[in-house]
């Protein structure tokens, strides 16, 4: 008996090591995020508004249309979208380990107000995600980590999708920029998606939870093996978790990358403005797969409205091209399930058509 009551508390957390979880959490976010985000969009935004412009298609280039496929068409597009995002997906990745290693989960459930009920955590999950402002694929690796560490399916789901699909800086991008009609498109769909799609989604899915879906653990759950239990112990996963998160996911990542940006001389066709209807079906479909940096979407999109392809088509990706990826579908397949994440992919491409149509009606 003596022995027990002696090695329990070393494996049970300590006020201090989950004060300074927390307090190493807050640290990394807060740096991360200043780095990668906060400082770069305060020192782009007055720009962006001078000029009226954020630069070119990472598509096209400083080309009329996007290249042939080819491998070289594929390094060239790897390539400069590496440059775009390396500093968020370095951000998403340390945010991701942080939330592992470092965050108390009861902490990190109350942030996303698990225990006040479907509605109320998703819109938890969709306000938070406004703070990270990420593409889809940096979001990723956090939205599976919050999502291991019990966070509901719905506010999971409204985090990942609100960082590429709310982004209040690249609201205020596309305002600059494109008609006012685009962004009402955008705000519309994005609001849509991010509170509704994914209570929908998680609902359904509700059935199918399994007995250890995180969802179903106890409220009071505070198992040793889910915190750390001093700093060494928090350090030793931070960097174990940051590890496996990159050997797992970059690999993969890259790869996908190089397929699509290899193959967008077929994904955006020249031809596409003269397909009507069936324009607007590729570009729903193109925009749910294709993969580009945060803000990537307007100057694409101005660049098709400029070449002269129809509302309808370019509406198509209003919504579409920011809010997933392949790439991003994959990255977070070991903390869904394949059902829920093709449904989300169904809703994304299906808002898409709605957002295509909604163009059309304001235009």
């Amino acid at each position: 008996m003596a022995t027990t009551e002696t090695a329990s508390p070393a494996a049970t957390p300590s006020r201090r090591a989950m004060l300074l979880g927390t307090i190493g959490f807050a640290a990394v976010a807060v740096a991360a995020l200043a780095w990668a985000k906060w400082l770069p969009y305060t020192e782009r935004l007055p720009a962006v508004i001078d000029s009226g412009t954020v630069g070119t298609s990472i598509v096209n280039g400083e080309e009329s249309a996007p290249p042939a496929p080819s491998w070289r068409a594929a390094v060239d597009y790897a390539v400069a979208y590496g440059l775009a995002i390396w500093p968020a997906m370095v951000a998403g990745l340390l945010l991701a380990a942080s939330v592992e290693a470092f965050l108390p989960r009861r902490r990190l459930l109350k942030l996303f107000a698990r225990h006040r009920g479907a509605a109320v955590s998703t819109a938890a999950g969709g306000a938070l995600s406004t703070t990270s402002m990420m593409c889809t694929c940096c979001a990723a690796p956090v939205a599976a980590s919050v999502r291991k560490r019990g966070v509901p399916m719905s506010s999971a789901l409204a985090f990942w999708l609100g960082n590429p699909v709310l982004n209040p800086v690249v609201l205020v991008f596309m305002a600059v920029v494109l008609p006012w009609q685009f962004v009402t498109v955008r705000v519309v769909t994005g609001v849509l998606l991010v509170f509704g799609v994914t209570l929908l989604v998680a609902r359904l899915a509700g059935a199918r939870k399994a007995v250890s879906d995180p969802d179903l653990l106890p409220e009071d759950d505070s198992a040793a093996s889910d915190e750390p239990v001093s700093v060494r112990d928090a350090l030793g996963r931070f960097f174990k978790t940051l590890g496996r998160l990159s050997v797992v996911l970059i690999p993969e990542y890259v790869v996908i990358v190089l397929l699509l940006g290899g193959l967008r001389g077929w994904l955006f066709p020249a031809g596409a403005s003269e397909w009507g209807v069936l324009a607007v079906l590729l570009f729903a479909v193109v925009g749910t797969l294709f993969v580009i940096p945060t803000a990537g979407e307007i100057p694409i999109i101005q660049g098709l409205a400029l070449a002269g392809v129809a509302l309808g088509p370019v509406g198509a990706l209003i919504l579409t091209l920011p809010a997933l990826s392949l790439p991003s579908m994959l990255m977070i397949r070991r903390a869904f399930p394949a059902a829920v994440i093709a449904a989300t992919g169904a809703s994304v491409f299906a808002l898409g058509l709605a957002g295509a149509g909604l163009l059309v009606v304001l235009s």
